[in-house]
């Protein structure tokens, strides 16, 4: 069993996931209401049509992260209760992807050495989203 992120944004959802593509590399999928189609139907009221009705970014190493602008009306700026937690190979990758989220958005916990992880760092990029970025130690 595998558990996926599914995001929601406030009408960014193109410009999350060009970043997120951009700081974790993969190939990135996104489908507008504008090119999906007749049978899709036209986009809820107050929506764009270039919003984002589905984003999917599928990195090399079996990663998939979800996403689309809120179709609801009801996102509040950011996403509460949750944190997307990303375990990555060495310290120094976990402080790029972290800077890399962080610019814009804000700092809960610097990159530090844990006595769970050596490189282990709580981040909320400027779209909202929460981030745990680790290297992730074997348990023992």
């Amino acid at each position: 069993m595998a558990f996926r992120p599914y995001l929601t944004f406030a009408g960014n959802a193109r410009e999350a996931f060009t970043k997120y593509q951009e700081v974790f590399g993969g190939e990135l999928v996104l489908l507008d209401f504008d090119s999906a189609g007749a049978d899709a139907g036209p986009p809820p009221a107050g929506m764009k049509p270039d919003a984002i009705m589905h984003g999917a970014l599928m990195t090399s190493d079996g990663g998939l992260l979800m996403g689309a602008d809120d179709m609801g009306g009801n996102y509040k700026g950011t996403v509460d209760g949750v944190c997307v937690n990303v375990n990555l190979a060495d310290p120094g990758e976990v402080k790029r992807v972290f800077n890399a989220l962080a610019e814009g958005g804000s700092v809960h916990q610097e990159v530090t050495e844990t006595f769970f992880s050596p490189a282990f760092g709580i981040c909320q990029d400027r779209w909202g989203v929460q981030w745990m970025i680790m290297v992730e130690q074997p348990m023992p």
